[in-house]
């Protein structure tokens, strides 16, 4: 049973890029423009899409 809500809630390969994306990249690591802009990006749209559901969730509760 514990297993099984284990394997529910795990994040996967699309739940840890939401975690990584806000970390700062590594500096052995090569950047370029494009991918941080990329990640930038992401970022806000994330932030966007979290303000939103919450706004969401309350205007519901409310």
């Amino acid at each position: 049973m514990s297993n099984k809500i284990k394997e529910f809630f795990q994040l996967g390969e699309v739940g840890g890029y939401f975690i990584r994306v806000f970390r700062k990249l590594d500096p052995d690591q090569k950047s370029n423009f494009n991918l941080r802009m990329m990640h930038g990006i992401n970022r806000i749209s994330i932030l966007v899409f979290l303000a939103a559901l919450i706004l969401w969730i309350i205007r519901r509760l409310v």
